[in-house]
């Protein structure tokens, strides 16, 4: 008996065992496709995702092991809206301190690297980086480098020359076009200009990224239309950036542009938008001043010749967007202070201070403008997904704070969305949109939790997810996220920011037709 039992072992089949570089165990999976969590443990070797799910980890042996317990694992938040320079900060801790391992860069018009985008994302690949970049190519940047006049119907000339920067930008990994239609350069443009730039996009997939040409209340409905026009006339994918409605009062508005947006879909144009989960816009004074003051136009003859104009026009947009009390500057040496506030130490007009003082390239500003109710609408549709639209200097709280306060507000405390909607409006959501969950578009999918993914997984308690920045002091990181991982290596280890960067350069791949 002894020996039968002896010779049975002797045959028996020897264990394999596996070797990984991380083994997760315990965890409470949100896989970024907007299901329920179910429990299980992820796999992850030389930055993929092996396994997920059910596994024998009595097999597998690993060189790190995390007992999620009480835990949530997701796939990294993915930020369709970013800014900031990675040869400045490289790390940008801002956003992986908020779960964010994925940013796009290039946005509102303005893109980086323009005289030569292949030579700018090498040399950011080889510096490294935190989070993972993407690049979109700006609109006003490509009217700047053919030298177009500031005047609306180009000459076809400079709709060729930009059609072919843009080209050629896509051809080495950009992920489409953005604009900024309410600033320099981009607020000359006309719909011909903007359709005709969109074809190169729609022939390769791409994707449009549109600052409106106005977020006011009376005026976006109608910069929305020409969105969805742009994307109607080239087939392009379009996406409205920071979505809101600037000091509007009435909810049926937010209603009457998600039924524009679908009505498109309807129609067979696909839109989706972006917002962050704040009441305060940011950005230059010049949204302060009429056209006429801001260039092509002379701003010091326009002060001195049509000054009561200038004035009562400044005094009139200011009181229109809520008060100088809803003004609080974010440069210069007014930084943290308020235009009302202002107004009170200089003892003088808020409209003298902003034409005299300041001008429109004086200074940014956080403006007190978006109507929450009609931005909890926004939040709620299946086609919003959430940015920051935020920078590690910026003097906004959006850059440290967006995608902890989306937690933190509109999950633990308000319970508007459940988590497993909010992650995937950060993670499946945005990857779907920017294409980057496709393997025929990026050499690695990104964005769900899935067997050959990139390993951008984070780690967490949704309990303990906080953001702590505020207007006054905005550049405070966000905390409660335990760990985070970009292309399977951590950035945030028990809870400690580190000084790696994992980061990759995400280049766009022209799909197959």
């Amino acid at each position: 008996m002894a020996a039968g039992g002896l010779l049975l072992l002797s045959c028996s089949r020897p264990l394999v065992f596996q070797s990984h570089d991380l083994l997760i165990t315990n965890a409470m999976i949100i896989d970024g496709t907007g299901t329920p969590a179910y429990s299980g443990s992820i796999l992850v070797n030389n930055g993929i995702i092996q396994q997920f799910g059910e596994i024998d980890t009595i097999r597998v042996r690993a060189s790190q092991k995390i007992d999620a317990a009480g835990r949530v694992v997701t796939p990294g938040f993915i930020d369709t809206h970013s800014h900031g320079d990675p040869m400045e900060t490289p790390r940008f801790d801002n956003f992986l301190a908020m779960g964010v391992t994925t940013i796009s860069l290039g946005m509102d018009g303005s893109s980086p690297g323009s005289d030569d985008i292949a030579n700018w994302m090498s040399t950011v690949e080889s510096m490294g980086t935190g989070p993972n970049i993407l690049h979109f190519t700006g609109h006003n940047t490509l009217r700047q480098l053919v030298d177009a006049p500031r005047e609306s119907g180009l000459d076809s000339v400079y709709i060729y020359q930009m059609k072919s920067l843009l080209t050629e930008a896509i051809h080495e990994g950009s992920f489409g076009l953005t604009t900024g239609l309410e600033y320099d350069h981009g607020s000359f443009s006309d719909l011909d200009e903007l359709a005709a730039l969109a074809i190169p996009v729609s022939e390769t997939s791409g994707l449009i990224m549109s600052h409106l040409r106005s977020e006011d209340d009376d005026k976006i409905e109608d910069a929305i239309r020409e969105l969805i026009e742009q994307g109607r006339l080239s087939g392009a994918d379009v996406h409205v950036s920071h979505l809101k409605i600037v000091y509007g009062n009435d909810r049926r508005r937010a209603q009457r542009i998600l039924n524009m947006m679908q009505e498109a879909r309807n129609q067979g144009v696909s839109i989706t938008a972006d917002l962050y989960p704040y009441t305060a816009s940011y950005t230059g004074l010049s949204i302060l001043f009429p056209d006429w003051a801001l260039p092509p136009n002379d701003y010091q003859e326009a002060a001195q010749n049509r000054r009561n104009e200038l004035f009562s026009y400044v005094r009139n947009r200011v009181n229109a967007r809520n008060g100088p009390e809803a003004t609080l500057f974010g440069t210069g040496l007014w930084a943290g202070f308020t235009l009302a506030e202002v107004e009170e130490y200089l003892e003088r007009p808020f409209e003298n201070i902003l034409i005299q003082d300041f001008g429109p390239g004086g200074a940014s500003a956080a403006y007190f403008v978006i109507n929450e109710q009609a931005m909890r609408l926004f939040l709620t549709d299946p086609y919003v997904m959430f940015s920051s639209d935020g920078s590690p200097s910026m003097h906004h709280p959006r850059g440290y704070g967006s995608f902890a306060k989306v937690i933190r507000k509109f999950v633990m405390e308000e319970e508007l969305l459940s988590l497993e909607e909010a992650i995937h409006k950060m993670t499946g959501l945005p990857a779907g949109t920017l294409g980057i969950s496709n393997p025929d578009i990026t050499d690695t999918a990104r964005g769900l939790i899935r067997e050959g993914f990139a390993a951008d997984i984070l780690i967490f308690d949704p309990e303990n997810v906080a953001d702590h920045a505020t207007y006054e002091e905005p550049h405070l990181y966000a905390e409660g996220f335990d760990w985070v991982f970009v292309n399977g290596n951590a950035v945030v280890e028990d809870s400690e920011l580190n000084d790696r960067r994992p980061g990759k350069m995400i280049r766009r791949k022209i799909p197959v037709r």
